[in-house]
C-alpha cells in the first residue's frame, strides 16, 4: 500500500512539474523573450508573447472598445474580429468560456457576441476565420479561445495567444452528417453571419 501511495505521489509531482513548464509558471518553461513580443501571425493580425499564462498587462482599449487584457487569448480573438472583419461584440467582457452560450441553438445568433454560433457536433463545418471555443479545466477555469487557420484532411488548425504554441492541431470527424472537433473540451465555434 506504501509503495501505490508513493508511485501516486510521484506521478502527480511529474505532471505538476509538466504542467509548470508548460505554462510558462516553472523558471524552467519561462522565456527569455519579453511580453509583447511579435511570435506569428494570421491574416496580418500579430500574436503576442504573454510572459506566462497568468501574467496581465493592462487592458487594450481601441476607440473605447474592450479588446480585452492585452496578450491573454480573448484580447488576441476579439482584435482579430476587430482588424479582420471591423467587428465589434456586443458584450465586449467575459472569460473565453463565455464567449459561447449553451442556450444559443447550434447555428443561431450568439447575441453577447453578435455572430453565429455552432456546438461542437454541428452539420455546419468549421471555417477558417471561425472563433473556436474551449471549456474551462483543472489547470485553467476560464477556458481558452482561438482562432481556425486552416481546415482540412479530417483536421483544424488553430493560432492562439497565451498557449505554449502559438498554433495547434485538432482532428476533425464527420459523423452521421455532424462535424465534431475532436477534443472533449471544444464547446463549439463562432463566426461572421
Amino acid at each position: 500500500m506504501k509503495r501505490l501511495a508513493l508511485i501516486l505521489v510521484l506521478i502527480v509531482a511529474l505532471l505538476a512539474a509538466w504542467w509548470s513548464v508548460r505554462s510558462g509558471s516553472s523558471p524552467i518553461g519561462r522565456s527569455d523573450r519579453p511580453a509583447g513580443q511579435v511570435l506569428d501571425s494570421l491574416s496580418g493580425v500579430q500574436v503576442y508573447h504573454n510572459g506566462s499564462m497568468e501574467a496581465t498587462h493592462g487592458r487594450n482599449m481601441v476607440d473605447g472598445y474592450n479588446v480585452g487584457l492585452k496578450y491573454q487569448c480573448v484580447e488576441f480573438v476579439k482584435r482579430y474580429y476587430l482588424q479582420r472583419y471591423d467587428h465589434r461584440m456586443p458584450d465586449s467582457y467575459g472569460h473565453a468560456k463565455d464567449f459561447f452560450d449553451p442556450r444559443t441553438q447550434d447555428g443561431g445568433l450568439n447575441k453577447r457576441r453578435g455572430l453565429l454560433q455552432f456546438n461542437n457536433a454541428s452539420a455546419a463545418q468549421p471555417q477558417a476565420g471561425d472563433l473556436i471555443v474551449l471549456d474551462g479545466w483543472s489547470g485553467n477555469p476560464y477556458g481558452h479561445v482561438a482562432i481556425i487557420s486552416k481546415v482540412g484532411d479530417g483536421e483544424v488548425e488553430v493560432v492562439q495567444q497565451n498557449c505554449g504554441s502559438t498554433r495547434d492541431i485538432y482532428d476533425l470527424d464527420l459523423v452521421d452528417g455532424r462535424w465534431r472537433v475532436d477534443n472533449k473540451r471544444v464547446l463549439g465555434w463562432l463566426r461572421m453571419r
